[in-house]
């Protein structure tokens, strides 16, 4: 049994588009392995030598010291303790500290860590919101080199929750005094964060704030090289949203106004959202190779441009949470864009996630618990929609096989010739009313919908941690065999999943040859058992949503080929249908007439050709 070339061709695109998918996604973590071997080669080039640390020691007395002569009219709050102070809602805890007066950590109640404790983000001690304030005659500090007094959260009247934090000048002759006000609400990830500046024309330099924010993003996943693949920087600057993804140290400078800046790890976000756009600024982002567990370290240096006033109120916004399209949604500052539904090259795939797959998806886990199940009835689903092109594929499959005999009677008439075979084959085809190219179908209906599911499971937070059957995290691969060695191309371990996406894949392949005419391409022979072990490479690294997924849809096809081949289908009647389409007056196309002329010139140059040998 052979297999039909134009399924074959339909496979070979698939295979193709899948490769250069995977190409390019892994080419960025190519990208980051080799800035990570330079910055590795300079980190110990420069690692300081054992007689440095007692300099290094007099260094920080000499940082202390200067940080005394800097504060100015804050001297007396540079010194003292820290303190922490809480704010919690249903969805987040927030640590803010008295150090700066700027939060400390924040702690997901709804999503748990590797070590079965809560997600915590910005929690390393690089993170900070400050600002470049004046403390004297040509003397500036960072706001978050000084130590405020916290004052007594309140719970307001709407259900929200406030707390403040105040830094007062020592020079009673100009006077000038910072607070800093946080209000979180119910429900919301999304923090209100007022600076109240009384004696701004002395505080701030030309009526401008300098303002840094630095963001570590810490490895919330098991896989952190596919969490650094899924990784991104992004920003809305002059009304349009643009974002890099962290494959090496790299910055961007903004000339126009910028609206938030902001960071997506695979599940989760941090945004800095400035009520009046920021006027201009510079953000950049590196990948520690002394920290192992960093995915990567993004700094931020953005101006704020505001009035002479003496007091002044500037307005931030600051969400930590998951990176959920639905929760971004809400807020209309194009947070959202930063979802990776479909991004880059597949962007074509975005508006099949964002209007069919979300919103079915959102439906079904109304009503059914586990993730795993949410993914066979979105299969089943999908598979409905696509059903009436499936049944004409089939359809087509079963006209292909009635013409066997015919097929086989050319064959012998030609022998060697596959040129004249090949013209008597496609006039046999257009006399039956048959669609050589009607077996692709099924193929390449796959190729937009994996690649939309595959941004759509890759980034979607419902997934995290959700387990089904032997998978413990959807989100990630399954690994049902490890071997303690990384096998080149196919990793350290063997996905179950990924043996029964290939499995059912190598069914419907063996299933799809019995429907087609004979080959005698050895190429066409083999290809049933090539394209699922080239899956295999493929799929053993991806998350087990998607590699189920695929299961099922094999499941599904190898269900609707036997019901519709054996059950739907009367093959007598296509039988019938082919002798009428024979007695029907035929009209070429002008595409057919012009392959025949070509087919013809063909035949002729190669007589001629045989002639001359002769």
């Amino acid at each position: 049994m052979k297999f039909d070339r134009n399924t074959v061709l339909g496979f070979v695109v698939l295979g193709l588009l899948f490769f250069g998918y995977f190409y390019f996604n892994n080419k960025e973590q190519a990208a980051y392995l080799k800035e990570k071997e330079r910055v590795d080669s300079i980190a110990l080039a420069n690692q300081p030598k054992p007689d440095t640390l007692a300099f290094k020691k007099d260094s920080l007395r000499a940082d202390s010291s200067n940080r005394q002569i800097r504060s100015g009219y804050f001297q007396s709050a540079i010194n003292g303790s820290e303190q922490l102070v809480y704010l919690e809602n249903d969805l987040f805890r927030i640590a803010f500290t008295t150090k700066g007066g700027q939060p400390k950590w924040i702690e997901l109640k709804k999503y748990k860590n590797m070590d079965s404790g809560f997600v915590r983000l910005a929690n390393t001690a690089r993170d900070r919101i400050s600002y470049t304030v004046s403390t004297g005659e040509n003397k500036t500090a960072e706001s978050s080199e000084f130590n405020f007094s916290k004052i007594d959260s309140i719970s307001n009247a709407d259900g929200s929750k406030s707390i403040s934090f105040t830094l007062s000048s020592g020079d009673s002759a100009a006077p000038a005094s910072i607070i800093h006000h946080y209000t979180i609400h119910p429900g919301e990830y999304m923090v209100d964060f007022d600076i109240e500046l009384n004696g701004a024309n002395k505080l701030l330099g030309q009526g401008v704030m300098n303002l840094n924010w630095a963001y570590t993003a810490s490895q919330q996943e098991s896989d952190i090289d596919f969490e650094k693949q899924n990784t991104q920087v992004g920003y809305v600057t002059g009304g349009e949203f643009d974002y890099h993804t962290i494959a090496k140290t790299s910055d961007v400078t903004f000339d126009k106004p910028v609206k938030w800046i902001g960071v997506r790890q695979r599940f989760f976000n941090s945004f800095l959202i400035s009520n009046a756009e920021f006027s201009s600024g510079k953000m950049n982002w590196v990948i520690p190779t002394d920290d192992k567990k960093v995915v990567t370290e993004a700094t931020a240096n953005m101006k704020l441009q505001l009035s002479g006033a003496a007091s002044q109120k500037v307005g931030f916004k600051i969400f930590y949470g998951p990176a959920d399209f639905n929760t971004l949604k809400k807020y209309d500052y194009k947070l959202d864009k930063l979802i990776n539904l479909g991004q880059g090259m597949y962007a074509f795939v975005r508006p099949l996630n964002r209007y069919i797959v979300l919103p079915v998806w959102d439906f079904i886990k109304s009503f059914v618990g586990n993730f795993g199940w949410v993914i066979a009835f979105l299969t089943l689903f999908i598979r409905l929609v696509i059903s009436p092109l499936s049944y004409k594929s089939y359809l087509s499959g079963a006209k292909m096989k009635a013409l066997r005999p015919e097929i086989a009677t050319l064959k012998a008439k030609h022998g060697d010739d596959q040129q004249a075979m090949s013209m008597d084959q496609m006039k046999l085809f257009r006399e039956a009313g048959v669609n050589p190219l009607g077996g692709c179908i099924p193929a390449l209906l796959q190729i937009p919908i994996f690649f939309a599911l595959y941004s759509f499971f890759s980034s979607n937070p419902d997934l995290r941690g959700a387990d089904f059957l032997w998978a413990k995290d959807l989100s990630a691969f399954d690994s049902f065999i490890t071997f303690g060695v990384n096998i080149p191309l196919l990793g350290g371990h063997l996905s179950l999943f990924t043996i029964t996406a290939v499995l059912t894949s190598l069914a419907i392949s063996i299933y799809s040859m019995s429907m087609q005419p004979d080959q005698n391409n050895p190429v066409l022979k083999y290809m049933p058992y090539i394209f699922p072990v080239f899956l295999l490479f493929i799929f053993n690294k991806l998350p087990s949503a998607l590699t189920w997924y695929y299961t099922v849809s094999n499941i599904v096809t190898l269900i609707l080929q036997f019901v519709i081949n054996n059950y739907i289908i009367d093959h007598n009647k296509i039988l019938a249908q082919i002798d009428a389409n024979r007695k029907k007056p035929k009209t070429k196309s002008k595409w057919q007439e012009r392959m025949e002329q070509m087919q013809e010139q063909q035949k002729k140059m190669k007589e001629i050709q045989q002639k001359g040998k002769k």
